[in-house]
């Protein structure tokens, strides 16, 4: 039994899918019996290179084409396996005999940026004076490996992986034809793992189509599990999180999708196809560090490429952050620069203290010097970098402002220069970003401590869950 991707190969242009780019071009030069001495197909693998390759070759001739003729004309040579100069040597001493059957002698070199700089320049010189009963195709996954000299005496194609709105139907269809009851989520999640190869997709889809059980459709959720894939509504999850600033829940959901079996690797792969196919602002920072999630260490990798990034996202916050004295505390509706203007002498400290009641809190009010207060952060900072500070202590002296990170992952994040920038045109005064454990021998932190009854400390539930 043929495999899919085998069955369902295209015997003509007319057959080729999602690349109309390619194949209109050819059938009008066909029709018009313009032939070229040389072609080069380039374009990622799995996407029909070698599969037009052939089907042109056989049109050239008048050939019937079927899976597994073997016509003498037609010969296929895999520079991969041939990259010497020799191997190309035999190939130009035999195109000077005429064809057997058809009109034209035709050479499929596969991968051909395989061949040797010496190779090249001994196909070089076919390509510059060609028999004329010869037509050379050339396919490659690698167009720049191959010499200027080479694809400028040929006609360039490019081939292009599919979209989900061409790969989904053809896989619909495929369905129809051999009966396999399959969700359109799980299709889509097939789509997504091959990448816009229709090989590679149809090869997973082979896969699939033997968990059907008593008839029953393939969920969603079966097909995520032979995938080693994470659902599409758990990547979403984890990408909302990411762009609101939520760094429990961002460690949370990573923690979950590695303790159900998924390699970091394939959480990555998902989350960049998730934000390619729908970019938004607050995401586009990952972009840079998600394709750097590889082993040794790729869970840490994974971590890191969303805690680093927290800082940096685009969208502004609608209302003040919360207090930062205690965690949970109320928003404070006033901005920071209106708090000092109104605090010249004095300032008033609220202390607030959640309680098991919603929106519920009780205030009391403190009088302490002037010259060591603690503050509330700007209003205009993003929700990431507003979080990041909701873990430390912020203190105001006259000379300078003291923020007191409650770990060493915090201080980090904050230092960044982007952050740092940030920080420095809100609070509009000199900031100093301490270790964490300056908390304890600061003094004015003590002084406010003194006043207020102790200070409660702040629970940093971010640390690597992995």
């Amino acid at each position: 039994m043929l495999a899919l991707y085998r069955k369902y190969r295209p015997k003509a242009l007319s057959d080729v899918v999602g690349q109309d780019q390619v194949t209109k071009p050819l059938s009008s030069a066909l029709k018009a019996g313009k032939i070229s001495h040389s072609y080069l197909f380039t374009g990622p693998r799995g996407c029909g290179k070698t599969s037009v390759a052939r089907i042109l070759a056989h049109e050239i001739n008048g050939f019937k084409y079927e899976l597994e003729d073997n016509y003498l004309d037609i010969i296929e040579i895999d520079a991969a396996s041939n990259t010497g100069v020799d191997n190309i040597r035999e190939l130009r001493e035999k195109a000077v005999i005429a064809p057997s059957e058809g009109k034209y002698k035709v050479y499929i070199i596969d991968e051909v940026h395989m061949l040797t700089k010496s190779a090249f320049n001994a196909l070089l010189k076919t390509l510059e004076e060609p028999p004329a009963h010869v037509v050379f195709i050339l396919a490659t996954t690698d167009l720049e490996k191959v010499p200027v000299t080479i694809t400028s005496r040929s006609q360039v194609y490019t081939f292009r992986l599919a979209p989900l709105e061409i790969m989904l139907p053809h896989l619909q269809s495929i369905c129809r034809k051999e009966e396999i009851k399959i969700s359109e989520p799980a299709l889509s999640l097939i789509a997504q793992k091959g990448g816009g190869s229709f090989r590679d997709s149809l090869s997973l889809l082979d896969q699939i189509s033997t968990l059907s059980a008593d008839d029953k459709e393939i969920s969603e959720s079966i097909a995520a599990d032979c995938l080693g894939l994470p659902m599409d509504t758990k990547i979403s999850h984890l990408l909302n999180a990411y762009a609101h600033g939520d760094t429990n829940t961002v460690t949370v959901d990573l923690k979950n999708l590695i303790a159900e079996g998924l390699k970091p690797e394939s959480i990555a792969s998902s989350c960049l196809n998730k934000i390619i196919t729908l970019p938004t602002p607050e995401l586009l920072p990952l972009l840079g560090e998600l394709p750097k999630v590889i082993a040794p260490y790729s869970d840490a990798k994974l971590l890191l490429a969303f805690l680093n990034n927290m800082g940096n996202s685009f969208e502004h916050i609608k209302e003040s952050p919360k207090a930062i004295l205690c965690s949970g505390s109320k928003p404070d509706a006033q901005p920071h620069a209106a708090i000092r203007k109104e605090q010249k002498k004095e300032t008033i400290i609220k202390e607030q203290k959640p309680l098991s009641g919603p929106e519920t809190v009780e205030q009391s009010e403190k009088k302490i010097p002037s010259s060591a207060h603690a503050i509330n952060p700007p209003a205009a900072l993003t929700p990431a970098l507003s979080q990041q500070l909701k873990k430390c202590k912020i203190v105001e002296t006259e000379d300078q402002i003291d923020i007191y990170p409650s770990s060493k992952i915090v201080k980090n994040i904050l230092s960044k220069p982007a952050n740092e920038e940030i920080l420095k045109s809100n609070f509009g005064k000199t900031f100093v970003i301490h270790d964490p454990d300056d908390l304890k021998n600061s003094p004015e932190i003590q002084k406010i401590s003194d006043i207020m009854g102790g200070i409660q400390e702040v629970n940093d539930n971010g640390g690597i869950p992995f």
